[in-house]
């Protein structure tokens, strides 16, 4: 019988994540005239913030804990992406280039991402 050391799965899941970044993150570039729109998602929070790479500056930022939602859900992230997108349009930002940052387009990811939309956000 042979036996199969396995390695930690989330630090696996984890380097995964981040070579999947990597790669995504040569074809994403933000600019002046279409910032990138970034996701973070933590097991208890959702972060997204939009920014300028070309002057390496946030230009505008919301997550759950600046809500202060008692659910961290895909509802609560629906939330974050509306108010994201809000605060976005009244700095004149109407178009972005969503960055997943690594993660699968779905559940919360993708929740902030229609709430981008809804609020006006096009990308």
């Amino acid at each position: 019988m042979i036996r199969i050391k396995l390695k930690n799965k989330t630090a696996h899941k984890t380097n995964k994540r981040l070579k999947n970044k990597a790669r995504i993150r040569k074809k994403v570039d933000g600019h002046a005239d279409r910032p990138r729109l970034t996701v973070y998602r933590s097991g208890r929070h959702i972060y997204a913030q939009i920014v300028d790479d070309s002057h390496g500056r946030t230009l505008v930022a919301y997550s759950t804990l600046e809500a202060k939602l008692g659910k961290k859900n895909v509802d609560a992230a629906k939330q974050v992406g509306q108010e994201l997108g809000k605060r976005a349009l009244a700095k004149n930002i109407k178009a972005v280039v969503f960055d997943r940052s690594g993660y699968v387009f779905h559940g919360r990811v993708k929740s902030v991402a229609e709430g981008a939309r809804e609020a006006g956000l096009s990308f």
